[in-house]
């Protein structure tokens, strides 16, 4: 229920959700905030990192369309990642600055951040690692799996390959993940993505609605119910 209330809580201020799921299990199973946050970053991390191995699939498949699209427009991917690198060193900079520092404020920093990698370290502690990896693993196909399914609910997409359908899970994840819940912006990013393999306006536009509309109208029954009865399952807490 924490869970599902959380994504209900995006559609107003993304990524609040994972404070709100923190701060739920918090009130209501008397586990410290900072280490129940950590242990949601995890899962965080294990999601990207499964991000990352979708994303490596879909160019993988697409390989010979993405070079061309690259060198028709004049596309520099390696200048790309040199700006994430560069990026990636100055959060390390800024990382060891707090840790050295002895400001009051950073020691506030210090101790969260503290208690952020305990959390997120219970997944190497965990009695039951294999479960955790398989049912990450299962969710992400499942999730996959729903997604390739409604391909058939419009004609003109019916036929897409698996890599382009890949592909375009991977930008209607950056939708959601950038936006609240992907609102007004999930169905034009999709519609955006499969224009580049021949799928109209229309036709890409129209998958992306029914895609987003099952998933919002799922979250928005079971979060709101959820959200109702978290007080009523726990009131003797």
């Amino acid at each position: 229920m924490a869970v599902m209330v959380a994504y209900l809580a995006n559609f107003g201020i993304p990524r609040s959700g994972e404070v709100l799921r923190g701060v739920t299990i918090s009130s209501y199973e008397k586990v410290p905030f900072e280490k129940a946050f950590g242990t949601i970053i995890s899962e965080r991390i294990a999601d990207f990192i499964m991000l990352l191995l979708v994303i490596a699939a879909a160019m993988i498949f697409q390989t010979e369309y993405l070079l061309a699209y690259f060198d028709e427009n004049n596309i520099n991917p390696f200048f790309t990642i040199a700006i994430l690198l560069g990026i990636l060193a100055v959060g390390v900079l800024v990382l060891k600055l707090i840790r050295n520092s002895k400001i009051g404020i950073f020691k506030k920093i210090k101790k969260f951040a503290k208690g952020l990698l305990e959390g997120m370290r219970s997944i190497l502690k965990m009695k039951q690692k294999g479960a955790f990896i398989f049912h990450t693993l299962f969710i992400w196909l499942m999730y996959i799996c729903m997604f390739y399914a409604l391909i058939f609910t419009v004609p003109e997409t019916s036929g897409l390959p698996f890599g382009v359908v890949l592909l375009a899970f991977v930008v209607g994840s950056f939708a959601v993940s950038a936006t609240n819940g992907g609102i007004g912006v999930y169905p034009i990013a999709i519609g955006a993505s499969l224009m580049l393999f021949g799928i109209s306006k229309q036709g890409g536009e129209a998958f992306g609605w029914i895609t987003w509309g099952t998933q919002t109208l799922l979250i928005i029954i079971v979060g709101g119910l959820s959200f109702l009865f978290l007080p009523i399952y726990n009131r003797k807490k």
